[in-house]
């Protein structure tokens, strides 16, 4: 076992899978929300992320 892992802790890849699946569709959520009540600052966020998106060298 490596360390850090008590017995029976080792969780399988799919409960794993599962687990970060729900904390993002939860987080998409919560940016949804966020976007819907302000979306002055959503469209000023999308609008950075699409500066940096276009500065970003490949």
């Amino acid at each position: 076992m490596g360390p850090g892992r008590a017995d029976g802790a080792d969780e399988s890849d799919a409960e794993r899978r599962r687990r970060r699946a729900r904390f993002l569709r939860d987080l998409a959520e919560a940016r949804e929300l966020r976007d819907r009540v302000q979306p002055r600052r959503a469209k000023t966020a999308r609008l950075r992320h699409a500066m940096r998106m276009r500065t970003f060298r490949w």
